[in-house]
């Protein structure tokens, strides 16, 4: 195992990075205090950045392979599904809305698996994209959780995150017409 990691890109490892955080980030917010929280959201941060940069890395030195290809959208669900999950069992956020946005990331992460047994890539969309960054955006301050001088984070972390659930769900509804509509051409071409 240890050998694996070592051989390892600079990419695949700022991405498996990602994956290890969640752990810490988990037990942080198991045990919420203000001092808990911040260092969640600092953790949650710093895992965040790590996907922007594993794909810089990945284009700049050409570093792109199939296992980052398969890890890098799977750290990112697994990175972002528990903080909501953590925020949700704390009762800091409806349980609903985390079940939506769990339901769209494995509905589109297995109509990926269906299309490429198909050899048709559905590539991450601007939607997608967008979807990722507010969530970020809604995650951060709702980790946060106690009022910092003066300042109620929750507010605005449930402004952004009813904006991640609506870009949830319409990106969602975009791969789904993607997927469909690949799937009647090559039901057509038969």
């Amino acid at each position: 195992m240890l050998k694996l990691l070592l051989n390892l890109n600079l990419a695949n490892k700022l991405t498996l990075a990602r994956i290890l955080a969640v752990p810490i980030l988990v037990v942080l917010l198991h045990f919420p205090s203000r001092a808990t929280c911040l260092a969640a959201m600092m953790v949650f941060i710093i895992a965040s950045w790590t996907d922007m940069v594993d794909g810089m890395v990945a284009r700049r030195y050409d570093q792109v392979t199939t296992f980052g290809k398969f890890l890098d959208p799977l750290a990112d669900k697994i990175l972002i599904g528990s903080a909501l999950i953590m925020i949700t069992a704390n009762g800091w956020i409806p349980a609903w809305i985390v079940v939506t946005i769990l339901a769209r990331e494995i509905t589109v992460t297995g109509l990926r698996a269906v299309a490429v047994e198909q050899g048709v890539v559905i590539a991450a969309d601007r939607y997608g994209k967008l979807k990722t960054v507010v969530q970020i955006m809604a995650i951060c301050p709702l980790t946060l959780h106690f009022p910092w001088w003066g300042f109620e984070p929750n507010g605005l972390g449930m402004v952004f995150l009813y904006l991640a659930l609506i870009l949830t769900v319409f990106s969602g509804g975009n791969y789904l017409y993607k997927f469909y509509k690949n799937w009647l051409y090559e039901k057509e071409m038969d």
